[in-house]
This record gives C-alpha cells, structure tokens and sequence, in this order.
C-alpha cells in the first residue's frame, strides 16, 4: 500500500501543471540513447490532476554511442542508422497514432550528447523533422530521474543511480535553498554498458567470452577508481539511507536472477545478490539460454544484451554499489518504471513550454 501511494504521489508531482492545460490529448517523446531507442505516448487526461494513460512504450534496440569510447565520436553508420530509426518512429507517431507534431519531442540522452560530432545527427533530423532536438546533459537527466524514481517523501534520504549505455549518472536532495526548494546535486561516471564493453573490445584480438573476462580484469582498475573519485566528490551521498538503481543494466540483473520482471513499481535487492549473479553470467551463462525459451522475461534481455554486454554492465552495477559508502546499512531498489520517468517528466516540461504556461 505504502509503495502505491508513493508511486501515485510521483505521477502527480510530475505532471502537476496549471489548470489551463485540461484535456485529453496525446503527446509523444523519442529519446535517443546509447543502446537503443525508446518511444512513449501518453494520453492525457487531466495533467493538473496527474491523470494520464500510458498508451504505449516501444524500444528499438541499436547501440550508437560504440565510437564515442573509440575517439570521442558516434561513427557514421550509427548516425545513419539513428536517424532512420528516429525518422521511421517519428512517422509512426503521426501516422499510425495521429499525434500531433506540434506534441512530439525528441531528445538526445546524456551519453550520445556526449559525442563531439552529435550536431550532425541534430541537423539532420532537424532538416526532416523541422524539431530542434534537445540534448539532455547529465545532470539534468539525473534531476528528472530523481523525480521519476524516488517517492517524493523520500527525496532527503535518497541517492538515485542511472546505468545507460553511454555513462552512469544520478544524484540526491540535501538542503533547502533560501527560496526553500531542495538543492540537487548530481553524480556522473563516464562509463556505462555500452562504452565500458567497447573499451574493454577495443583490446581484444578475438570474439571469445573467455578473453573478455581476461581483459575486463584489466579495466575493473580503472572504473573503481573513478567511482571512488566520485562519491569523494559528493561526500553527503554518506548520509542516504536509500539507494534506488535504474537503467538496463539493473533490469536485467533483476529479471535474470528473479527469474522473472519485477512487478513492484520499486523492488529491493541486495549487494550480495549482484555479486552472485556477477558469477552467474561469467560461468554458467547457459542456465539463462535454457531458461529464455520458456521465460519471455529473460527472453527480453538476452535480446536486448550479449553476454559480454551483461557481464560489463554487471561489473558497473556491482561496483558503483560495492563502493558508496557503508553500504550494507542501505535499502537498495530497483525502479522499475525507471526507464520512462525522465522521459515523461520532459515531455510535461515541454508541454508546459509549448502552451506558454508558467
């Protein structure tokens, strides 16, 4: 009970927006992010009343930001391949669902934004779209996240973690400012499933899993030292007594070693169990092969991520929670609507905006 009411109470904070914009109506957001593509469409039915309808929510998975740990740019067949799938979706919304342009948005996550050619993708979808695409940096996908992940009673006492395929990034509420409004302070680790699997790639001279394993080794250093940099960085993360993890990476732990999706809107775990999986996936990897053809849970992810993917993704999950702080005496949950909840803040933002309302 306790978990539905705080997860209405988010719905409303979200999409509490003044009176004169009442209607049923239906808006759409694409995010372009690092592993893949998401597309959402809700139907709203009293935003100052947080009544809403998610219609629909697709993914298509392609990893475009393989290049950015290359050389610091998305290569040239991943910005083609971005723009076709966007361009196909963004079709689809106004044929197939009838929304009007006017009501889509299209964004850019933090980790392709990162990319130094990013402005090609931009002008390109521009020139098709006539939208002017915003690239959502870090710490502003991490606020809407906190907004969409955290039970707003809990916001003082919380730390939200985000693993996407481009980079890892959160952050927590501490104080009241002098206009009495809670200070966000947000967390960003350059790494994420996809860019840690491609650094590790980079090295190899085969495709086996087993040499993978060999140079991940190698790279573990690297990524605990930087997750050691950050949380010295944001030393009031010591004082969270929640932990609420989001991203791929957390749902596919989650969903292989249940067995099953979660089916609460936030689902404890423990550390110990993520180190248990982290072996899991290395040496009996097999286990979930068998159990995709009778499970459409893990069906899904092993769709969605290679071993190597999994095994890296693990590593950044295992790592970012093995390194905050005395974190045995933290409650740690995963979001389950996490993946669409700084999506559907921004497209109320950007309803707010386009209707000139304060």
């Amino acid at each position: 009970m306790k978990k539905n009411i705080a997860f209405i109470a988010i719905i409303i904070f979200i999409f509490l927006i003044p009176s004169n914009l009442i209607s049923q109506e239906l808006y759409a957001g694409i995010e372009i992010g690092s592993k893949g593509i998401k597309m959402s469409v809700i139907n709203v039915q009293n935003i100052k009343k947080g009544k809403y309808e998610v219609v629909d929510f697709w993914t298509e998975n392609i990893a475009i930001a393989k290049g950015i740990s290359i050389d610091g740019k998305l290569a040239e067949n991943d910005i083609e391949t971005a723009f076709n799938v966007t361009v196909k979706n963004y079709t689809k919304l106004l044929k197939e669902f009838k929304i009007e342009e006017k009501n889509i948005f299209i964004v850019v996550s933090s980790g392709v934004g990162m990319a130094k050619n990013v402005d090609v993708l931009l002008q390109k979808l521009y020139v098709f779209t006539n939208i002017n695409v915003a690239i959502i940096t870090s710490d502003t996908e991490a606020k809407l996240l906190l907004k969409g992940c955290i039970p707003p009673k809990e916001y003082s006492d919380s730390l939200i973690l985000d693993i996407g395929g481009g980079n890892t990034k959160g952050g927590y509420v501490e104080e009241f400012n002098e206009d009495d409004i809670l200070v966000f302070y947000p967390v960003t680790l350059d790494l994420g499933t996809v860019t840690f699997t491609e650094k590790i790639n980079k090295n190899a001279k085969t495709n086996s899993v087993d040499e993978f394993n060999e140079l991940l080794v190698n790279a573990l250093p690297e990524l605990k030292e930087q997750t050691d940099h950050l949380y010295q960085q944001s030393p009031k993360i010591n004082n969270k007594k929640n932990v609420y993890m989001s991203g791929g990476a957390v749902w596919a732990f989650y969903t292989l070693y249940k067995g099953k999706g979660a089916t609460e809107n936030f689902s404890p775990f423990e550390i110990k169990e993520v180190a248990d999986y982290n072996n899991m996936i290395k040496t009996d990897y097999a286990k979930f092969e068998a159990l995709a053809s009778q499970n459409k849970d893990v069906e899904k992810v092993l769709k969605t991520y290679s071993q190597k993917y999994l095994i890296a993704a693990n590593s950044i999950l295992l790592t970012v929670l093995e390194k905050i702080p005395d974190v045995k005496s933290k409650k740690i949950y995963f979001t389950k609507q996490g993946q669409m909840a700084w999506l559907l803040s921004y497209i109320a933002d950007s309803a707010k905006r386009a209707k000139n309302i304060r």
